[in-house]
């Protein structure tokens, strides 16, 4: 458990719709936002590849992973899920005054979650980007919430640990490729830090039998907004300085010209007809 670890590893995961049920959500016509419940959820494809990340590092130096999330409560399943993969403790955020929050207002909520597990995490993972919004906004704004460094994009971390010789004061270190458009750069960034993991940097590991009979006696604690704290005014749409604008379906209907005659014929009417366009 987290206080018998060395290591102390946080990851955010974020159950999004299931891409292969989109035809399910709807979209709220006063506010523009998503309808979706009744819609099946998914964990986050990236998130998955941050938390086998996190579970690597388990594996290797003993770590404890705690998840936090912050989605509606019939989600908790797929928090659940995090935990039979491996993850030893788990917490959603989850509250009706939560709804409608843009990036800003969900890593506001986020980092009051962090600040409200009782220990600093030595390391933050969260996916690069969510499927359903794929801002890559929230893992940078939680780490200047937190005033932590961060790096988004990264494809492999390792972790340094200190040496004796730099004394007791010395810190961790993670050793981070950060994925670029046609290179890879490589980062030493002292810990506690955030840093996003892009989709497709490892495979997540199979969720084992054994693991989901686990998963039932692991903490998973839901969080509402007085837990954690937070004024009603500071969460949710009304926080959320991104708002959606007019809902409308484009016309796509096209106009079409008939044009007959012989070959010279035609071809002189389309000129004619693109002359009177330009």
């Amino acid at each position: 458990m987290p206080g018998e670890a060395k290591l102390r590893v946080l990851v955010c995961v974020k159950p999004v719709p299931d891409p292969e049920r989109y035809e399910l959500l709807g979209i709220d016509p006063a506010t523009g936002r998503l309808i979706r419940e009744g819609v099946p959820t998914v964990i986050n494809p990236a998130d998955k590849n941050a938390l086998e990340t996190a579970l690597g590092i388990k594996d290797g130096l003993g770590a404890s992973v705690t998840v936090i999330g912050m989605a509606p409560d019939f989600t908790r399943e797929r928090i659940r899920e995090c935990l039979a993969m491996g993850a030893d403790e788990a917490y959603l955020l989850s509250d009706p005054a939560f709804g409608g929050a843009d990036t800003y207002a969900t890593s506001y909520a986020l980092a009051k979650g962090v600040e409200k597990l009782g220990f600093t995490p030595d390391l933050i993972l969260a996916g690069s980007a969510s499927a359903d919004g794929a801002t890559a906004h929230v893992p940078v704004q939680l780490a200047e919430w937190l005033k932590l460094p961060h790096v988004s994009n990264v494809s492999s971390v390792e972790l340094e640990m200190p040496s004796e010789r730099e004394g007791i004061d010395a810190r961790m270190h993670a050793i981070v490729l950060k994925k670029a458009e046609r290179r890879h750069i490589r980062y030493r960034v002292r810990l506690p830090a955030v840093i996003s993991v892009e989709r497709n940097a490892n495979s997540p590991r199979i969720v084992p039998a054994i693991g989901v009979v686990k998963s039932r006696s692991k903490k998973l604690e839901i969080w509402g907004r007085e837990d954690l704290g937070i004024p009603a005014s500071a969460v949710g749409y009304e926080a959320s300085p991104t708002k959606s604008g007019r809902l409308f379906m484009p016309d796509l209907r096209r106009n079409g010209t008939r044009v007959e005659g012989s070959p010279e014929e035609v071809a002189a009417a389309f000129a004619e007809i693109l002359r009177k366009k330009l």
